[in-house]
């Protein structure tokens, strides 16, 4: 049997990266999947190969930063699949790369609408369900630049502290009512993401060579651990993958 078979897993950013990783690996594990991304057509393609390949899995075109669209697309999940175990809170954005003064301000106001305001609004869609079944797993993927400063990136590391903090009113929220909820800061992995980041030039982030960057398949490996009970003694953290006792509880070194 696998490990996540009869679970029902919803994830968000999923047409590429590390949310595309980590539907295919929820899949190969047993649990259905619903991928959620802005570009339907994209993760409409994932869903298929891995329907192809023998898993469960449809799609959705969602912007997180529209609260009745997702709260609709949870609603549909549950309706499709059966219900909503897991959610991986992926979807995000780097942009605007730029110093604060010269910052567009719509830009980085975007930022914060999808990077905190739209993963609040997933796990506010979904929490309640969560609670009223019992309980569930919630994944807010987050990142070191929401304790670390870069110059450039203002706005990218307001969100994403601004999501620890999220992250850490759900657990005390939530605590003994069976919500297992982490923080999980991939890395500097090889995405989409860090071929902006690149040609940007702006911060030490952007000069570190591609050869150097970490592949996906580590991140996902990290990510998919923590929806297993062997993490229930991180339930509230903000687990890194550059933490080095974890990096052995997931087979790396």
């Amino acid at each position: 049997m696998a490990q996540l078979d009869g679970k029902v897993a919803l994830v968000t950013g999923a047409s590429r990266g590390l949310g595309e990783g980590a539907t295919r690996a929820l899949a190969a594990q047993g649990a259905a999947v619903m991928l959620l991304a802005r570009d339907g057509a994209a993760v409409e393609a994932v869903a298929r190969e891995i329907v192809a390949a023998g898993g469960r899995a449809e799609a959705l075109a969602c912007d997180v930063a529209d609260y009745a669209a997702v709260e609709r697309a949870a609603q549909t999940t549950r309706e499709r699949l059966g219900g909503l175990d897991i959610l991986v809170n992926n979807a995000g954005v780097i942009e605007p790369i730029a110093d604060l003064a010269t910052s567009d301000p719509a830009a980085w106001a975007n930022n914060i609408q999808i990077n905190l305001v739209g993963a609040y609004h997933v796990v506010r869609a979904v929490l309640g369900g969560m609670l009223a079944g019992g309980g569930g797993t919630i994944v807010n993927v987050s990142s070191g630049a929401a304790n670390r400063p870069l110059e450039g990136w203002s706005a990218y590391c307001a969100g994403k502290a601004g999501l620890a903090m999220v992250t850490r009113a759900i657990a005390l929220e939530t605590a003994g009512r069976g919500i297992r909820i982490f923080g999980f800061s991939p890395g500097t992995i090889d995405t989409d993401m860090q071929v902006k980041i690149r040609a940007s030039g702006m911060n030490q982030v952007s000069r570190i060579p591609r050869a150097d960057l970490s592949p996906v398949e580590h991140a996902v490996r990290g990510l998919i651990y923590l929806c297993h009970g062997a993490s229930d003694d991180l339930i509230g953290q903000d687990v890194s993958m550059r933490d080095v006792a974890f990096r052995p509880r997931i087979g790396l070194i």
